[in-house]
């Protein structure tokens, strides 16, 4: 989790990769019309973001009733965002966290990225870090934070 810029989708899938776990993007659970706000520099409220959680929660207890491990690259700004995720579910939270300097760094970077830098102020004022995850500097590369998460949670 993080805001926009922290990395989510780069080192989800690295890590993916790495464990041999099924990614999943949450970007890819957004309707149109919330890309399309997020697209013109507007923030989404709650209203717009419940039906997405609810698609990503099914998504994932589907894939639990399956037996597959999943890493899913979602921002789950609020710890509400990060509980209905979590509901029914054994859950990992991983805070991607940067300095504001460094995501705007990361953003600028990136190409057809839907959300863009003008997002980010929103995203940092809407930001309730988590007290229970395991926190992740972003400043370095996506394989150097790979291998740091991958040594504090024992994964191979």
């Amino acid at each position: 989790m993080g805001t926009t810029g922290s990395g989510k989708t780069t080192v989800g899938e690295v890590l993916a990769r790495r464990i041999g776990w099924l990614f999943l993007d949450a970007d890819d659970f957004h309707s149109p019309a919330n890309k399309e706000k997020m697209h013109r520099g507007i923030a989404l409220t709650d209203a717009d973001r419940g039906p997405w959680l609810a698609a990503i929660h099914e998504e994932l207890v589907r894939r639990e009733r399956e037996g597959c491990n999943v890493v899913l690259a979602c921002s789950a700004l609020k710890q509400e965002y990060r509980e209905e995720l979590r509901a029914g579910l054994e859950m990992q939270v991983v805070y991607l966290k940067g300095s504001e300097a460094v995501l705007r760094a990361h953003i600028e970077e990136r190409h057809g990225h839907f959300a863009g830098e003008s997002l980010l102020p929103s995203q940092l004022a809407t930001l309730e870090e988590p007290i229970d995850a395991l926190v992740v500097d972003v400043s370095h590369t996506p394989e150097e934070i790979v291998a740091e998460i991958c040594a504090r949670l024992k994964l191979p």
